[in-house]
């Protein structure tokens, strides 16, 4: 049995704010632009609260450590 345990972080490579969209991508095999546009409408839809939800993901979410060489 391989060891195919997935951590939800924030992505460090492919981030644009902090990284919150780019690890939900890489968690979900999404292309994170994808995760963004679906992230951007539903914030326009109910009037900001995606970004709270946002800034709470982004407190929340762990910061990936890995270092790439």
């Amino acid at each position: 049995m391989g060891n195919d345990y997935r951590k939800l972080v924030r992505s460090s490579t492919n981030r644009t704010i902090c990284g919150v969209c780019g690890g939900i991508g890489e968690y979900l095999n999404v292309d994170p632009t994808l995760i963004r546009l679906i992230w951007l409408i539903c914030s326009l839809a109910s009037c900001g609260t995606g970004l709270v939800v946002y800034l709470a993901a982004a407190l929340i979410i762990p910061e990936d450590n890995t270092v790439i060489r």
